[in-house]
């Protein structure tokens, strides 16, 4: 496991859904690396802060460009 991995797992990891060998790859880089270390801890904490959250309906403009900018990365990363 290396940084991209833990980028790429962090949320399976969180919601503890990797396999146990993965798991065990993915702690074992958190182990040495203070970097993913500290971006799992943030993730954990933005997604606790923001669970409980009340939902708020976007702006139908805001909406709009959310959508398109999405659409367009997912072109991209079809190419």
């Amino acid at each position: 496991m290396n940084c991209d991995g833990v980028i790429r797992a962090v949320s399976s990891y969180i919601d503890g859904e990797l396999g146990l060998a993965i798991q065990e790859e993915f702690e074992v880089h958190l182990k040495g690396c203070k970097e993913c270390t500290i971006f799992v801890q943030q993730t954990k904490f933005t997604v606790k802060i923001f669970y409980d959250a009340e939902l708020v309906d976007l702006p139908a403009e805001a909406r709009s460009r959310l959508h398109e900018a999405l659409r367009r990365k997912i072109r991209e990363a079809q190419r």
